[in-house]
């Protein structure tokens, strides 16, 4: 094993375990600033809370709790490796892992509306990260049962800075996530599923002209 690389190893889980305390520690200043957009956006802190409740809602409705927010299994981490090569040892380029997310929702006219927001790090691999990484990822809403039903899906993208040997946190809010309301009994169903998604790097199909 290379110089480089166990460096990198070493660095890796340093950055990891130090980035999930600094969540109920002291933070850096970038990691600070992300931390208190979380806490507007989401109003929350970083310890564990409640389901939130569906604001803006008649009596009935207001018992419906806003779904959680699960990272979809086999999407939690998004490895890129050179040109040709398996994303894996002294050809990986970056890793990118997603460590928190939060969640906020609102009812308007049997339409919940919801933020959903999602938090991570990229870490530099052995075989060096490009200047600008573009993070694929997805949101769904699900209501899970014996035929999963998918009720909302979309992809997003973000940029982020990157140095060839460094390590960055990136973050993400979708605020146009929109279904309609459940019933009361159907609400524990309801799950809202982030993960990373390569797809949402590739151009869409252009349209055919009549």
């Amino acid at each position: 094993m290379s110089a480089r690389r166990r460096a990198w190893q070493a660095a890796r889980v340093t950055v990891v375990v130090g980035f999930c305390g600094a969540v109920l520690a002291a933070t850096p200043a970038w990691s600070q600033s992300i931390t208190d957009r979380f806490k507007s956006l989401f109003g929350g802190s970083s310890q564990q809370q409640p389901d939130p409740t569906v604001s803006n809602g008649p009596p009935v409705e207001s018992q419906l709790t806003c779904p959680s927010v699960t990272v979809r299994s086999g999407a939690s981490t998004y490895a890129v490796g050179l040109p040709g090569k398996e994303a894996a040892g002294a050809d990986l380029r970056y890793q990118a892992v997603i460590s928190r997310t939060a969640r906020e929702c609102n009812l308007n006219s049997g339409i919940i509306t919801a933020k959903i927001g999602i938090q991570g790090r990229i870490i530099a691999g052995p075989a060096g990260a490009p200047t600008s990484v573009d993070v694929p990822l997805r949101v769904a809403v699900v209501q899970e049962g014996v035929s999963p039903k998918t009720v909302f899906t979309k992809a997003y993208r973000t940029s982020v800075s990157m140095q060839p040997d460094g390590s960055v946190p990136f973050s993400l809010v979708a605020e146009d996530v929109a279904y309609p309301a459940p019933s009361v009994a159907a609400n524990d169903a309801y799950v809202f599923y982030v993960g990373f998604d390569p797809q949402a790097l590739k151009p869409e199909p252009r349209s055919r002209r009549k």
